[in-house]
């Protein structure tokens, strides 16, 4: 459990270095679209540590078959938690506009932007956006640790 959540800390080192150095020279649609990808490894990896002590605490029997699956699975276990199905909602956003067609604008331009049109709105992602929910996965991966492990020491640097 505690090496998943380890190894997410190393997804989202990897998500900064696309965020803050490659978007920084090749400012397209296709390193949005990794950093994107990076957040949803490292949900996946916060997820199953979810997984792995439901199981350990007798609340689920076996590891779901797909990430998804056990994303819902950690929601029902966890409904009276909203911190927790906050970020999990936001893994589930993630997920659909990966998965559905997109357009692209302004590539190589400081506003290059991912379009996806969802069934009552529009989702633009910018540099911006990206920097924002970077941040907002750093929360959840802490949280995360939190309650799964324990509180963190205050010069504990590794994961702020």
């Amino acid at each position: 459990m505690e090496e998943h959540l380890f190894d997410a800390r190393e997804e989202l080192k990897r998500l900064e270095h696309i965020i803050y150095v490659s978007l920084k020279y090749t400012r397209t649609v296709d390193v949005l679209l990794n950093a994107l990808n990076r957040m949803v490894s490292t949900s996946d990896l916060i997820i199953r540590a979810f997984a792995l002590k439901a199981i350990e605490d007798g609340k689920l029997v076996a590891l779901p078959k797909s990430n998804a699956l056990t994303a819902k699975r950690i929601a029902a276990i966890h409904e009276d938690d909203p911190i927790l199905n906050k970020y999990l909602t936001f893994y589930a956003f993630l997920k659909n506009i990966l998965k559905l067609p997109f357009g692209r604008r302004q590539e190589y331009r400081r506003h290059v932007t991912h379009i996806v049109k969802l069934e009552n709105a529009t989702s633009e992602i910018k540099i911006d956006n990206l920097e924002n929910a970077e941040k907002f996965m750093h929360e959840f991966l802490k949280y995360s640790y939190e309650k799964l492990i324990g509180k963190l020491e205050e010069d504990n640097d590794e994961w702020n």
